[in-house]
């Protein structure tokens, strides 16, 4: 009964969340919306469980004195100083309060840093896959370099085809291989809630099987 009951709620939520799209009804749409309201409630609690969750990691990494307990401790530090800004602050949103401040000149400068540093991944991630060791690496190749000068004004100082050949390839071939993912990104996303439906996929209620 433990498990028959959240399976059986699965299935009907699940069911429901399929068939709305195709019943045009005022009654249906509205018992959506409820659904969507219900699911920010389920997302609030599921945020409060990650943060929990992430507290009793770091606390176990300072208790244990591991090496980098050190940026536990600067999680520790952030955290309840944003927690106590925005409880405690009055007008914490307004323009130059003390959470507004924290949050435009650590959190966004912290967030662009890391985006940052994905261009540097990125770039060696290309410059290993452009090795032209293979006919598909040197398609690839060549493909991305006629790519990058059509995004430049010197590609088309060298050849007005430059741009054309660019177009062609976004429109193309890798429009194709974007839909190609996407069909089997549906197909995939169609077989998980499947399974998770009919309750042959049963992690998420814990325990693994």
């Amino acid at each position: 009964m433990r498990r028959r009951v959240p399976l059986t709620l699965c299935f009907i939520a699940g069911l429901f969340m399929a068939v709305q799209y195709f019943i045009p009804h005022h009654n249906v749409a509205a018992a959506y919306e409820r659904l969507l309201l219900w699911l920010q409630t389920l997302l609030a609690f599921a945020f409060l469980l990650g943060t929990v969750s992430l507290i009793r990691v770091h606390y176990h990494k300072v208790r244990d004195r591991a090496p980098d307990r050190g940026f536990s401790i600067v999680m520790f530090v952030g955290l309840f100083l944003m927690i106590g800004l925005g409880f405690f602050h009055p007008s914490h949103h307004a323009p130059g309060s003390p959470f507004n401040r924290m949050f435009l000149y650590v959190q966004v400068p912290i967030e662009a840093t890391m985006f940052s540093l994905l261009a540097f991944y990125i770039a060696s991630a290309a410059f290993r896959a452009f090795r032209a060791r293979t006919l598909e690496a040197t398609l690839l190749l060549v493909a991305a370099a006629i790519v990058m000068l059509g995004r430049v004004p010197i590609g088309d100082m060298i050849s007005a085809r430059i741009p054309e050949a660019t177009r062609w390839i976004l429109e193309v071939p890798n429009l194709a291989a974007k839909r190609g993912i996407m069909i089997g990104v549906g197909l995939g996303m169609m077989a998980t809630a499947l399974k998770i439906m009919l309750g042959i996929e049963r992690a998420w209620m814990g325990g693994g099987d």
